[in-house]
């Protein structure tokens, strides 16, 4: 991980965000921001616009934990969160919400880098699959919309399957469009006409 990113750091108890700015500086990372101020969180990390958040949460009560959780849901960065005690549902919540990597008990600072490191390959790997994810699910819908419009001409004009999509197909090339484009404005006009 480069030590040109910045670190939003945030913790209410002073001590403890020190242990972990120490062990980000000894990594070598010079921009650490630290951030007491529970109140206007989002906000503060919007003006900050940090590449990576690590927020430490000494014994969290539900309510702590579930506004931390709506920051990250809020957010799109990696985020490595440090508590003192944790049950099996704070950690699913956790997860849920997009926490990079939960670590339970494990404030040290020579543990702070790796674990940032952790998060941060956490983070892109989940934001790949989720690219991936959204990616296939646009091409379905696509292929969805080239079938009804190739089914609009084979019906209208009578054509064969084959058919109508070199229509659909020679339409874009000749309106410098994709075929999907062509093939959404074929379905609209068809609603249009029907109602």
């Amino acid at each position: 991980m480069s030590s040109g990113i910045s670190i939003l750091v945030i913790d209410d108890n002073k001590i403890r965000a020190s242990i972990i700015e120490e062990g980000l500086r000894d990594a070598g990372h010079d921009k650490v921001i630290l951030v007491h101020q529970m109140d206007g969180l989002v906000r503060q990390i919007a003006d900050i616009n940090p590449d990576v958040i690590v927020i430490d949460l000494e014994n969290p009560n539900r309510d702590q934990l579930e506004h931390m959780f709506q920051v990250s849901r809020t957010v799109h960065r990696p985020i490595a969160m440090f508590v003192d005690k944790a049950d099996s549902l704070s950690i699913e919540a956790a997860v849920d919400a997009g926490v990079s990597a939960y670590v339970v008990d494990g404030l040290k600072r020579e543990r702070v880098k790796p674990i940032l490191d952790m998060a941060v390959s956490r983070f892109r790997a989940f934001s790949k699959l989720a690219q991936e994810l959204e990616d296939a699910r646009t091409e379905l819908a696509d292929r969805k919309s080239i079938d009804r419009a190739k089914g609009i001409l084979m019906k209208s004009k009578g054509l064969s399957e084959q058919e109508a999509y070199e229509l659909l197909r020679r339409t874009a090339m000749n309106q410098s469009r994709k075929i999907i484009d062509v093939a959404q404005s074929l379905i609209i006009a068809c609603g249009l006409l029907a109602d």
